[in-house]
C-alpha cells in the first residue's frame, strides 16, 4: 500500500479508546494522517495520543459521547478549528448487550445501544457532510457482522447495526453526487475486548468471562484495521470480513430457513460453552 495516500488527511475515529478503533488510530499514525480521536474515557487516550505522535503522525483527542448530539457537533468544529478540514469520519464507536428481548424489565438499556451505535453514527455523519463534500472526502461505518444477519439474544445490538446499514445505504445515493463515498465495514469475530465490555441485563459489564469467547482462529485487530484501511484506500462500498461471515451472508439470502437453523445451533453451543449471559 502507497503510504502517502493517508498522508495529511484529516481522519475523525469514533470509539477510539480501544479495540478496532485504536488499532485504526496508531496504523493511520504511521502512514502521517492528521487524526482527531473521539472516545468517553479520557484516561486511555493520552497513552494512545503519545504513541500517534511517535508514529510520525498528528493526533488530538476529544472527549465524547456520541449517543450526544451536541458533543457530537462539538467533535466535528474541534476537528475543523485544529486541521482546517475533514476528509474521512470512520463511525466505530459501539457497545453491545446480551439478552433476550423478553428478558428486558425495560427498554432503556435497548436504547442506550441504539443511541450510541446508531444515532451516534447519524449525528456524527449529519455534522460532518458540509466538511466531506468540500473534501469530496469518505465516510466509513464500522457496523457487524450481524448488521448482515441476526442471531438469538442480540436483538438491541442487531438492530443498531441494520439500522445503520440502512441510514448509510439510502445516504450513499443521496450523495452520490458529491463525491462523497460510503464504505460500510462487516468485521466477523475480531479479538477486541468487545464481549468483556458488553452489557448484562442487570446493567453490570461480562467482564474478565467474556476472555472465554475468543480463541486463536479469531481475527486480531491488527489484521482487521489493515482491511479497512485497504478498503478506504480504494474506496469500496463494502466488505464483509471472514469466509463464514461472507458465507453466513449468502446463505441467509438462498434459504433463511436453514440460515435459521445453522445460528440457533451455534447459539446453543456457545451458550453450553460460555453460560448464557455470555
Amino acid at each position: 500500500m502507497k503510504t502517502n495516500y493517508f498522508k495529511n488527511k484529516v481522519i475523525i475515529i469514533t470509539g477510539a479508546s480501544s479495540g478496532i478503533g485504536k488499532e485504526l488510530a496508531l496504523s493511520l499514525a504511521k502512514y502521517g494522517a492528521a487524526l482527531s480521536l473521539a472516545a468517553r474515557k479520557k484516561e486511555l487516550m493520552q497513552e494512545i495520543i503519545k504513541q500517534c505522535s511517535q508514529s510520525g503522525g498528528e493526533a488530538i483527542f476529544v472527549q465524547t459521547d456520541v449517543s450526544k448530539e451536541d458533543q457530537c457537533k462539538t467533535l466535528i468544529e474541534k476537528t475543523v478549528s485544529v486541521f482546517g478540514k475533514i476528509d474521512i469520519l470512520i463511525n466505530n464507536a459501539g457497545f453491545g448487550i446480551r439478552g433476550d428481548f423478553n428478558e428486558f424489565e425495560d427498554l432503556k438499556l435497548f436504547k442506550t445501544v441504539i443511541d450510541a451505535n446508531f444515532y451516534g453514527s447519524v449525528f456524527c455523519t449529519r455534522f460532518a457532510l458540509p466538511y466531506l463534500k468540500k473534501t469530496k472526502g469518505q465516510i466509513v461505518g464500522i457496523s457487524s457482522i450481524l448488521g448482515k444477519f441476526a442471531t438469538k439474544g442480540n436483538t438491541a445490538y442487531c438492530s443498531s447495526k441494520f439500522a445503520m446499514a440502512g441510514f448509510f445505504d439510502s445516504l450513499r445515493l443521496e450523495i452520490q453526487d458529491d463525491g462523497i463515498d460510503i464504505t460500510m465495514i462487516y468485521p466477523g469475530l475480531v479479538i477486541t475486548g468487545f464481549v468483556e465490555r458488553m452489557i448484562q441485563l442487570d446493567g453490570t459489564l461480562v467482564g474478565e468471562d467474556g476472555k472465554k469467547f475468543y480463541n486463536n482462529k479469531m481475527m486480531s485487530t491488527t489484521r482487521c484495521a489493515e482491511i479497512i484501511i485497504n478498503a478506504v484506500k480504494k474506496r469500496k462500498r463494502q466488505v464483509v470480513m471472514t469466509w463464514y461471515g461472507v458465507l453466513g451472508v449468502w446463505i441467509n439470502l438462498i434459504s433463511p430457513k436453514l440460515s435459521d437453523f445453522i445460528l440457533k445451533t451455534v447459539n446453543k453451543i456457545h451458550r453450553m460453552k460460555l453460560g448464557k449471559s455470555i
